[in-house]
């Protein structure tokens, strides 16, 4: 009996995260915004939060002020030199402005940014990208006429390590990076990058400013899994006309039957009102210092203590048992166990 008993032990150990990833924490919490209710918390115009999902923790974004975002972390007690990965939606300052304080607690957390030509994350371009002259002396040729196959470009922070991605890509089983270039007015060309997981429930897609468009970004979220579960973040409506306001909120709720709203950041106060009155109980607030719990029914956790897991159902969690298996970071933990 004992030893069967050893044996189911053993087996229930390889369907759960190793210690240092609890599988069962499914949550997001707003680290920086510029509304929220009363708290030790900061607010200021920008955004960043921390996903928690799968046994992953992701930071979105840094925020504006490096300073603000490390008062905010410390208030809710969330330590990040504890990352799997950074995402950084896109290069304006209210998103990558904490960046130095990120860097100073976690200098080799990896960071996933959008690749653009001599962007502020860093570049590279094959030297065949310029016209050459053969009939100039070399004194007047770039690299006098014998340059590097590939040139790479600084970064603004070059100790940082950056993965610079321009098409979709999934980054870890069922976490994906929608990358998305803007053609409206005032944002053109720019590239962003949105977060989308692919739950039991639907896709969770988590958005910095939504510059090409939020019906863009859910109609590719749409394309890994038809269902939106849930969409959160900033939605840059903020000084959208109401008729630009209504024709957005009724694609989300009618074309892709987004099943939760949790606004933040750029997505407008009247664009707040309109969501509200579209989704109701759907609606969820997301205002510094949320924590919003995920799975099949996510909703704001009123007083969320830090460090307390928000467990996923049982179906979640079946699915990223499976997630863990295939990752890995898992595959190691559990040679590690046999080791010993």
């Amino acid at each position: 009996m004992r030893q069967s008993g050893l044996v189911i032990a053993f087996l229930l150990s390889t369907m759960t995260a190793p210690a240092a990833a609890d599988p069962s924490k499914a949550q997001i919490t707003v680290l920086y915004d510029a509304f929220g209710k009363a708290s030790d918390m900061q607010k200021d115009w920008g955004y960043a939060a921390l996903i928690e999902y799968g046994g992953k923790r992701i930071l979105f974004d840094t925020g504006n002020n490096p300073d603000i975002l490390a008062q905010n972390a410390k208030a809710k007690r969330i330590d990040l030199s504890k990352l799997d990965f950074v995402v950084m939606s896109h290069r304006h300052g209210d998103h990558m402005g904490g960046m130095a304080y990120l860097l100073s607690v976690n200098p080799k957390v990896k960071m996933y940014a959008p690749k653009e030509g001599f962007g502020i994350y860093g570049a590279q371009l094959p030297s065949a990208f310029y016209r050459k002259d053969a009939s100039l002396p070399p004194e007047q040729r770039y690299y006098e006429g014998k340059p590097p196959e590939v040139m790479r470009f600084g970064s603004a922070w070059p100790d940082a390590t950056f993965e610079l991605i321009d098409q979709n890509t999934e980054i870890a089983p069922g976490i994906h990076l929608i990358a998305l270039v803007s053609d409206k007015p005032g944002t053109l060309e720019l590239r962003e990058l949105s977060l989308a997981i692919d739950t039991s429930d639907g896709v969770v897609l988590v958005v910095g400013c939504s510059h090409p468009g939020i019906d863009k970004v859910t109609e590719a979220a749409a394309k890994i899994n038809q269902r939106i579960h849930l969409v959160a973040g900033g939605l840059h409506l903020v000084v959208a006309k109401d008729d630009e306001i209504e024709k957005i909120v009724t694609v989300l709720r009618d074309t892709y039957k987004v099943a939760y709203i949790a606004p933040g950041h750029c997505t407008g106060e009247p664009t707040f009102t309109a969501l509200k009155k579209a989704f109701g109980d759907r609606y969820l607030y997301a205002g510094l210092g949320t924590t919003l719990s995920l799975g099949n029914t996510p909703r704001p956790i009123e007083g969320a203590a830090d460090n307390v897991a928000i467990v996923m159902d049982e179906e979640d969690l079946a699915s990223y048992r499976i997630l863990l298996i295939n990752s890995d970071d898992y595959e190691h933990s559990v040679l590690a166990h046999h080791a010993h």
